[in-house]
């Protein structure tokens, strides 16, 4: 290709991925007198430009690598192998058994237990997976939204077993359910069962666990379905404004919660555009605590949050280039300035990681923590033009959708319309169509092919069958020699709580001890609350 054919081509791509429009040079610097109000120093209101004074110069943010497969036996060796390499917070990942609510002996749950993540059924499996590993000394994260307030139960019932006092437990619960309605697809009970859940989740952290963050909103999966970036913070926003009016409504106040409020973001391969977004992301959310929730408390305003590199933009033709898209998203979490990041391995594409390519992952961060130098300057980008003009448009329009989603009566109404769920569709569409015509392009795939880089040969994991019938197994001895009567007593008062409007914490606590199973609890609940069920 001639430089003056390459030059016409890249003349029709100059938009990002939310079809924002990129001027050739940006000039118009955010003025004097609207820089305290737009912009801020780095710990100061409205936190554009981070949430911390230092950001990372005292400290840098938290190396949380996202692991599960297979047993908890297997997913215990496998954190303590990241810690052992630097990791400095652990996240884990459940298989799709444990976050749909069915145990490891389910019939729907065959083929499935410990494929995208750990199989936990009951008490003796989270044992397991914490084994020799002091739960007051780790930041845990556990992705899971149905069966969250199942499986934070579980994690509180062995930190208790340890000696752990609950004021000491540090870490997070997803807890995150709308997104699942718009872009996973794995709830369980209908919308306002499901959100009385997460509120139950907040309002027990909010008195027992004040170091635990009650809810992660999470716009990863909602950018994951093929959101843009725009859609991706407006969508999470907006479900983040659903979970605030509901704890309130209960009568939480909103400084006695929302400080414990966390956010949860993708990072693509548009270096700028999702730098901006962060930016613009902590300042809206900072302006709605404020004045639209009336909040006083600055660490109410803090948008705190985690980042985790795309699997989207992974691909099996060219698993090396996936090392350099991972690397350019990693530095991009940084200097939008995220709290904590989750850097992906090559081969996600094709599996879930070895233990080589975690390793990897995990040294993309430390490199760039430690030798890039990028940590030495609270939010080195602010000020440059072109950052500060995209997150402009990223919150104009982040707010437009918000404003959109409110004259529709809030996210309830917006997710039982199907309007999220259309607009991500339509552009998962227009991203797709730009890459099968060549004009949005990706290595390896649509352009820069290679036979030699195309076919090369890696190992990948693979999940031991085996392992699936030893959790079977494990399961089914326990069942035999547990107290089936108490077991039963503590599911009848799970269902009690349910039907009498108190909050389920207390009781599915003592279920887990009993030990009554995940699949037993979510049963229990499902015979009050129903199952929800897709319209159209």
């Amino acid at each position: 290709m001639s430089a003056g054919e390459d030059t016409e081509e890249r003349a029709r791509t100059f938009r990002t991925t939310s079809d924002i429009e990129l001027e050739r040079v940006y000039t118009r610097p955010v003025s004097e007198s609207e820089y305290e109000e737009r912009l801020g120093d780095p710990g100061r209101f409205p936190y554009t430009r981070g949430i911390r004074e230092n950001m990372y110069r005292d400290r840098t943010w938290t190396m949380r690598q996202y692991a599960g497969f297979g047993t908890a036996s297997e997913t215990n060796q496998r954190f303590r192998y990241l810690r052992d390499s630097g990791q400095t917070g652990l996240s884990v990942a459940f298989d799709l058994p444990t976050q749909m609510g069915f145990d490891s002996d389910h019939p729907l749950a065959r083929g499935e237990v410990g494929r995208v993540g750990v199989a936990i059924d009951t008490i003796e499996d989270m044992r397991v997976l914490f084994r020799d590993i002091p739960l007051d000394q780790v930041s845990t994260s556990m992705t899971i939204n149905s069966t969250a307030a199942v499986l934070l139960a579980l994690y509180v019932a062995v930190a208790e077993e340890q000696g752990v006092a609950l004021s000491g437990l540090r870490g997070t619960v997803q807890n995150d359910i709308l997104k699942e309605y718009i872009a996973r697809g794995t709830e369980i009970y209908p919308p306002r069962a499901s959100l009385r859940i997460v509120t139950d989740v907040i309002e027990y952290c909010q008195r027992h666990l004040p170091r635990w963050n009650s809810i992660s909103i999470s716009g990863y999966h909602i950018r994951e379905a093929g959101s843009s970036a725009v859609q991706e913070l407006a969508f999470t926003l907006a479900n983040a404004i659903a979970y605030v009016e509901t704890a309130m409504e209960r009568g939480l106040g909103i400084d006695d919660f929302a400080p414990r409020l966390s956010f949860f973001f993708s990072v693509h391969n548009e270096f700028l555009e999702e730098i901006a977004k962060f930016r613009a992301a902590r300042r809206m959310w900072a302006s709605l605590v404020r004045d639209r929730f009336r909040a006083r408390d600055p660490r109410s305003m803090m948008l705190r949050c985690h980042a985790q590199t795309a699997g989207s933009t992974l691909t099996a033709q060219f698993p090396d280039g996936n090392i350099v898209r991972i690397s350019l998203q990693t530095l991009a979490a940084v200097l939008g300035g995220a709290q904590s990041i989750h850097a992906n391995a090559k081969d996600e594409a094709l599996a879930l990681p070895r233990d080589e390519t975690a390793r990897l992952a995990l040294r993309t961060q430390q490199v760039i923590a430690w030798e890039s130098g990028v940590r030495n300057t609270d939010d080195p980008l602010g000020g440059a033009f072109a950052i500060e003009a995209l997150t402009d448009r990223i919150e104009k329009e982040a707010r437009e959708y918000l404003d959109r989603i409110e004259a529709q009566g809030g996210m309830l109404a917006a997710i039982g319309s199907g309007y999220v769920r259309k607009e991500i569709e339509s552009a998962s569409y227009r991203f797709q169509r730009e890459v099968e015509d060549g004009s949005r392009i990706v290595i390896g795939v649509n352009r820069f092919r290679s036979d030699a880089e195309g076919g090369e040969k890696i190992r990948i994991h693979t999940a031991d069958p085996a392992l699936e019938e030893e959790q079977v197994r494990r399961l089914g001895e326990l069942r035999r020699r547990r107290d089936s009567g108490a077991v039963a007593r503590s599911l009848d008062r799970v269902r009690e709580a349910a039907r009498g409007g108190e909050n389920v914490m207390p009781v599915i606590l003592d279920a887990v001890r009993s030990p009554a199973s995940v699949g037993e609890i979510s049963e229990a609940l499902a015979s009050v609350f129903g199952e929800h069920r897709e319209v159209g």
